[in-house]
Order: structure tokens, then C-alpha cells, then sequence
């Protein structure tokens, strides 16, 4: 299966709860921070709603 990188681009201070939850799910710990999963459906929907803090890196 293929796999996606991401990072975080933006800090998550006066963010709401929802948004810093879902970026610590995704395994984002700090500004450029740079994870790699496989690329599901689930992956992709948790970066669609955080697109404004976290990067698809290629």
C-alpha cells in the first residue's frame, strides 16, 4: 500500500480542541515535524480538516 508524508506547518496555539486532537492523532508533535503513514481514506480526511496547519510533503 502507499504511504504519505505530512507536516506540521502551523502551530496549533489559539486552535481549538477538535483541530489539536486530530493533529495529535495524526503523530504531529511540533512545527516541521515530518510523519509518514499509509495513505487510507481516514489519514486523508483527518489532513483535509487540519489543511490550514498540516503540508503533504513529497
Amino acid at each position: 500500500m502507499d504511504t504519505i508524508k505530512y507536516v506540521q506547518k502551523r502551530s496549533l496555539i489559539g486552535k481549538p480542541e477538535s483541530q489539536r486532537r486530530i493533529v495529535r492523532a495524526l503523530g504531529l508533535r511540533r512545527i516541521g515535524h515530518v510523519v509518514e503513514q499509509k495513505d487510507t481514506p481516514q489519514i486523508r480526511g483527518m489532513i483535509n480538516k487540519v489543511s490550514h496547519i498540516v503540508e503533504i510533503v513529497d
